[in-house]
């Protein structure tokens, strides 16, 4: 089964670019713009491989949703990158303290996240 990218990202110029990019490079995205629409399109599509998460969000932030994710053991193992514009010193740790299988800082440097799909067995669909 092919594995999907889901992007939770309050800000949809954020998700539009970002999903934009990976589907530019073959990986296939789903988004949710907050999340609690994030961990419902995560029950709904088990393809999910890994999950692009904005730490930043209003109601639900990103560190109650990591702990919502990581807390259901159905998706204890499933990889979550912090995706932040706080890059200040110590928020990086703060994010894997909480959960988090990486960082990346926003704005997000492509090559960077690449590298980070792919060593979470993310790979691009071939195209034919």
């Amino acid at each position: 089964m092919e594995k999907k990218i889901l992007i939770i990202d309050d800000d949809t110029r954020n998700i539009f670019a970002l999903a934009l990019t990976l589907k530019t490079k073959g990986y296939p995205c789903l988004s949710a713009t907050s999340a609690i629409e994030g961990l419902a399109v995560l029950k709904h599509h088990p393809q999910i491989g890994i999950v692009l998460l904005d730490m930043m969000m209003p109601d639900m932030d990103g560190y109650q949703t990591l702990s919502a994710i990581k807390g259901d053991r159905q998706y204890a193992h499933l990889p979550v990158i912090a995706v932040t514009a706080q890059a200040m010193r110590g928020d990086r740790e703060k994010c894997l303290e909480a959960g988090a299988d990486d960082y990346i800082a926003k704005p997000i440097d492509v090559d960077k996240l690449l590298q980070v799909l792919e060593k979470y067995g993310l790979n691009p669909q071939r195209r034919i």
